[in-house]
């Protein structure tokens, strides 16, 4: 489309059109909304059981989970399964065209099969679910008919069907997807939650994200270790103290004791107060002007701990030590950055 075309298009669209679209918008929202409406009305009346015992079979199964469905079924069953996998049930998506030439060895008797169609009878799922079933696998249909010849082959059918879609012409999969999706999102929350599966677990299948680092991430992956670590003993002069700072790059050192244990920190912010009351460095040791008892955080927490420390005491740096106490490590507010902690 041209320059010309764009300017066109936008001249005649009126305020009446401008004002269709959005009414078309709010419709699309309320028959969507009301179609997730239905299915939360049906899972709390008699016809509840089956999503039970679907829980009950997926929670069960040895295997995976593989979830096939083709077209827009498909594109609703890939996100399913990546929702599944993410969030402890093992699962990968099967296009049903390809099972039939192949990739139906995916499937183990061990397994459990989700298949979606929104008519029951869609004919690449109708070829390959009898031999599934034959195996032995549990197969949970999702469809919005329960007379469907996929409905009947089932274990379990989950009744996803809607009122009409949200499609001005009725035809088009958008509320019938919408409800298939969230009655996914209901299956996988429920397995989570019956397999006990926290924070942690999330993580370890999201090492990549943000709470991945959160919770993965320990001190000892982002301390500073060895002669990086800022560190005198207690009767070396503040000016030889001064020094070891400014080579660590730091802004402060630990004071640590013949076992290597911190007793003290010094830090920049101790200096500038020195200045200001126009202290003689030349007559300290670092013992006479050190702040004892430093905090300290353990080199195997998780860096989020140290976060937490940091913004508690309103303090920059941390020492990190061992279980035996000993100095191991220093960390600066910029390593936990640097590693996207925070």
């Amino acid at each position: 489309m041209s320059v010309t075309d764009d300017k066109t298009t936008s001249a005649t669209f009126s305020a009446a059109a401008a004002q269709r679209a959005l009414e078309l918008a709010r419709q699309t929202l309320q028959i969507e909304a009301d179609a997730i409406l239905a299915l939360k009305n049906r899972i709390t009346d008699d016809s509840a059981e089956p999503l039970a015992r679907a829980v009950h079979l997926l929670l069960s199964c040895q295997g995976r989970t593989v979830v096939s469905g083709i077209g827009k079924s498909g594109h609703v069953g890939r996100k399913i399964s990546a929702t599944l996998a993410s969030t402890g049930t093992p699962s990968l998506f099967m296009h049903p065209a390809e099972a039939a030439h192949g990739d139906l060895g995916m499937v183990t008797p061990r397994d459990a099969l989700i298949v979606i169609s929104n008519s029951g009878e869609t004919a690449e799922l109708l070829a390959i679910v009898p031999i599934v079933k034959r195996m032995g696998t549990v197969i949970i249909a999702m469809t919005g008919n329960d007379e469907s010849s996929l409905a009947q082959l089932a274990n379990v059918h989950l009744n996803v069907g809607v009122a009409k879609e949200a499609c001005t012409l009725n035809l088009a999969p958008t509320a019938s997807t919408t409800a298939t999706l969230a009655m996914g999102d209901a299956l996988a929350v429920s397995l989570l939650d019956a397999r006990g599966f926290q924070e942690e677990d999330f993580a370890r299948s999201h090492p990549g994200g943000a709470l991945g680092r959160r919770l993965l991430t320990h001190v000892r992956d982002v301390m500073r270790s060895g002669e990086a670590v800022p560190a005198v003993r207690p009767d070396v002069s503040l000016s030889q103290a001064l020094m070891e700072i400014t080579r660590k790059g730091m802004a402060m050192t630990a004071v640590v004791d013949d076992l290597q244990r911190p007793i003290g920190v010094f830090t920049d912010g101790d200096l500038r107060r020195l200045l200001e009351r126009g202290q003689d460095f030349t007559r300290f040791s670092i013992a006479d002007v050190m702040h004892a008892n430093p905090r300290t955080v353990n080199q195997d927490q998780l860096a989020v701990d140290a976060v937490q420390l940091m913004e508690e005491f309103r303090i920059n740096q941390l020492l990190v030590t061992d279980a035996q106490g000993k100095l191991t490590g220093a960390l600066h507010i910029h390593d936990l950055t640097r590693a996207k902690v925070i």
